[in-house]
């Protein structure tokens, strides 16, 4: 199905069988690129906030925003999720909600498992649509602290306050949370590691982290650095956790803003000279 560009929708967007929540801001795809934004593990399209309408001012760009199978008003998934979801999500399913969305030109922005799977989407699947990454708290492999902020997580999640705070934002919350937290405890997830995606990134990457980031450490931005073939920037902001995108919302933006714009820069030259 194809999608109505509105922040408003009245249906959500049918992919591979399958209802999905999503909404638009700023110029559709015919007239602007799109910046396609991928949620966190626990996220859905209202957790962007105010994110998206001030992307879009920012930058020019349309936005376009979706919550994954198992998030938000989505449709449900089955439980247990596999451990390779996160693949699964990228090579199965993005190019497919790009279409519905009338992609044309686009920047994937991804926050936590969203700049996983669209490092796996842009390093796996050759898509010209993509032109450039915006990566923020991304991981591309298992860290110990990590780890222990998620089952601590978990423990919040059945003892504390964090169920009924999800609760506002997923129709089937304990789907969403199992989903994410179950996977990344699971024993095996110890031994998770897709960095090599990152050896097949052919576009410009910006890459954005907090020093605080109880979820991943500096060491998934040197992995970025060590192996990147294509121009690579980044970010690394104090005082910021998992989420600098709300927590340090004016400089986040501000840096995006000025990748978009030398993005387009190059691209507008590059077709001049084709």
């Amino acid at each position: 199905m194809a999608i109505t560009w509105t922040d408003a929708p009245q249906e959500r967007a049918q992919v591979n069988g399958t209802a999905l929540e999503y909404a638009c801001w700023g110029p559709s795809p015919d007239q602007a690129p799109t910046l396609v934004l991928l949620h966190e593990g626990l996220g859905s399209v209202a957790q962007w906030k105010d994110v998206p309408q001030a992307l879009t001012d920012a930058t020019g760009f349309g936005v376009f925003a979706y919550s994954r199978a198992g998030y938000g008003a989505s449709d449900p998934v089955s439980l247990p999720r596999p451990l390779d979801y996160m693949t699964r999500e990228a090579e199965d399913n993005l190019g497919a909600v790009m279409d519905a969305a009338g992609i044309k030109q686009a920047v994937l922005l991804g926050h936590s498992d969203g700049a996983t799977i669209a490092t796996l989407f842009a390093g796996s699947v050759s898509d010209m649509r993509v032109r450039g990454l915006i990566l923020i708290a991304p991981h591309f492999f298992a860290e110990a602290d990590g780890l222990a902020a998620i089952r601590a997580a978990g423990k919040d999640f059945v003892e504390g306050d964090l169920r009924s705070k999800l609760a506002k934002y997923h129709a089937n919350v304990d789907v969403a949370f199992r989903g994410w937290h179950d996977a990344w405890t699971d024993p095996a997830f110890a031994n998770w590691n897709v960095a090599d995606a990152i050896d097949h990134l052919r576009i410009p990457v910006l890459a954005i982290q907090g020093r605080d980031d109880p979820y991943g450490t500096l060491a998934q931005i040197d992995e970025i650095e060590t192996r990147i073939y294509s121009p690579v920037e980044t970010l690394i902001l104090d005082g910021c956790g998992h989420a600098p995108h709300l927590e340090q919302a004016d400089a986040t933006l501000a840096e995006i803003s000025e990748f978009c714009a030398r993005l387009w820069r190059l691209e507008q030259q590059e077709v001049a000279f084709a």
